[in-house]
């Protein structure tokens, strides 16, 4: 059943390809020397000219985060490690309260003015007089930020929080010289840009199309050596995946079923893809301030109905591999704990199970085989998930089927994307597919699913903890990770945050989501590969700046 579905699925493909091959050699190729993107998450009808690096309220256009803009440090997650970038170094003082950062002395911002340490402390100084741009919430635990001279910026703590750091280097950097005018930072929609990033010259910018030139002060001498970057509007996956197997784009993020057949086969000597499966983990989370979800047996009953090696190869075309109980990518594969994964095994798809577990729990089923909450309603529920996001939608179906098989009148709901967005941070949702957050430790990702710090009530704004979940146990680890600087100690704490993590099961893993990347080298060369992994290949890894590690090291042919 599972190769059938999966060669319908490609032969379903490989037909639109054929069907919509005029259409898509209807668009004018790019320029020598301009290299075209199509990232995840981008598919839309028409852009928004948006370069705002800070503010949530609408999402800015790529590259703004990691291209345009820049961070203190580039997190490579490839090599786990960081990378300097507008900061050279850093050092902890004052028993880990006090932490010191030392910039670049050759940076200067794109319309010729220096940058310094005062650019630095002027931003962290917005995200704390406007605590909406705070989406890394660093003002939890900063209590001050000062520049000391051009160089040297010194972040006060208020309580120790070894983690900060990560948060700290992760911040995009602004011009004081050009943000001190502004009326309302949270709304700036900063159409022109003035940054240190090797792009920042918007050459075009229509409603189908937008370019970004080369940053000609960039700090890096001779980079980039990519002349300029070009976006064309996709409004969906599937013809955003067209556009890469003809040759219109060069760089992609997307997912597309079939690869080898689809896409490498048409080109095989500059057609080229890796998905190291370093992406975030992609989760079925459940509302536990809804009964029956605030029920761990129910959770984990849930999660015995789901057939993840069914799922890893309908939805994931066996691009990744089904979760263990640690919900742990491969990212943290220096982490992760195979003794605790191995120790539990509600993963295991077994439909007996879960029955005998929701029979345990007293759900007890009506007579036409719905499960009855306690009122008598039957257990009917909609799994919401994006339209155009094939593979999340295919999953969840999946899902909806093993569902149906407990008793659980379950059906798929797809929305736009904004409108999924806003549903789930908002916790208006029973069941939902969403993914998980990243950092350089599992603290992060740990700490989005389970710390009562990220907790917030329903209908206020989550921006991680959508499924509502806290755990005095994770709480206590947390803590501790936080005061602690030695590695060999925050990884016994890391394996207690797998054990507590399976033990109560938040959250439902699926699978290690792939990092997509596929890239045409037809005409720039030095994407990073199996062979020369360098950095994570997708153009989606900006939030931490690690696409500007490619940017900077591809060259046009």
């Amino acid at each position: 059943m599972r190769r059938c579905v999966y060669h319908r699925s490609a032969a379903c493909l490989t037909t639109l390809i054929l069907a919509l091959t005029s259409c898509v050699r209807d668009r004018p190729p790019a320029a020598p020397g301009v290299l075209v993107v199509s990232q995840e998450g981008g598919q839309q009808a028409s852009w928004v000219r948006n370069f705002n690096p800070l503010t949530l309220a609408a999402a800015p256009r790529w590259p703004t985060l990691a291209g345009i803009y820049e961070p203190l440090m580039v997190f490579n997650s490839m090599k786990a490690e960081y990378v300097p970038w507008l900061a050279l170094t850093h050092e902890w003082r004052e028993d880990n309260l006090l932490l010191r950062l030392t910039t670049r002395d050759s940076v200067v911002w794109s319309d010729g003015h220096p940058f310094s340490a005062k650019d630095v402390a002027f931003t962290f100084e917005l995200l704390r007089r406007h605590p909406a741009l705070d989406r890394r919430g660093v003002w939890s635990f900063l209590a001050d930020v000062r520049a000391i001279g051009d160089r040297t910026i010194d972040f006060h703590f208020q309580r120790v929080f070894i983690p900060g750091f990560d948060e700290v280097a992760a911040q995009q950097i602004v011009p004081e010289h050009v943000w001190r005018d502004v009326d309302d930072p949270v709304t700036f929609t900063n159409e022109n840009p003035v940054a240190t990033g090797p792009f920042t010259e918007v050459r075009v910018f229509r409603n189908q199309v937008y370019e970004l030139g080369r940053n000609p002060r960039y700090w890096q001498e001779g980079k980039p050596r990519v002349e300029a970057l070009r976006f064309l509007a996709y409004p969906s996956n599937d013809r955003a995946n067209l556009a890469l197997v003809f040759d219109e784009v060069d760089w992609a993020g997307n997912f597309i079923p079939a690869i080898e057949r689809v896409y490498v086969r048409r080109q095989p000597e500059t057609h080229h893809y890796w998905f190291p499966l370093t992406g975030s983990t992609v989760f079925l989370y459940a509302n536990t301030t809804r009964a029956p979800f605030d029920d761990v047996r129910v959770r984990k009953a849930l999660s015995m109905a789901i057939d993840r090696e069914l799922l890893v190869d309908v939805a994931a075309y066996r691009y990744s591999r089904p979760a263990d109980a640690t919900g742990l990518s491969d990212a943290y594969s220096a982490w992760h704990n195979a003794e605790i994964a191995a120790g539990e095994d509600w993963l295991q798809h077994d439909i007996a199970r879960a029955n005998a577990w929701l029979d345990e729990a007293g759900h007890a089923r009506g007579l036409d085989g719905i499960r009855r909450k306690p009122d008598g309603q039957p257990w009917k529920y909609q799994i919401l998930t994006v339209s155009g996001w094939s593979d999340w939608v295919r999953a969840s179906q999946v899902i909806a089927r093993g569902l149906r098989e407990i008793g659980i009148d379950a059906a798929v709901r797809t929305y736009d994307f904004s409108a999924w967005f806003e549903q789930v941070q908002q916790g208006k949702f029973d069941l939902c597919l969403g993914w998980s957050f990243e950092g350089p430790t599992p603290y992060l990702f740990y700490r989005w699913l389970m710390s009562s710090a990220t907790l917030k009530p329903l209908g206020e704004t989550s921006h991680g903890n959508w499924h509502r979940y806290a755990s005095a146990e994770a709480d206590a680890a947390l803590a501790a990770f936080e005061l602690e600087p030695d590695p060999e100690v925050q990884r016994r704490l890391a394996d207690e945050l797998q054990r507590i993590f399976a033990s109560e099961a938040p959250a439902l893993p699926l699978y290690p989501n792939p990092s997509w990347a596929e890239y045409n080298t037809s005409r720039f060369e030095g994407f990073p590969s199996e062979e020369n992994p360098y950095a994570d290949p997708s153009p989606n890894k900006f939030d931490r700046g690690e696409c500007l590690l490619v940017l900077t090291n591809l060259t046009p042919r």
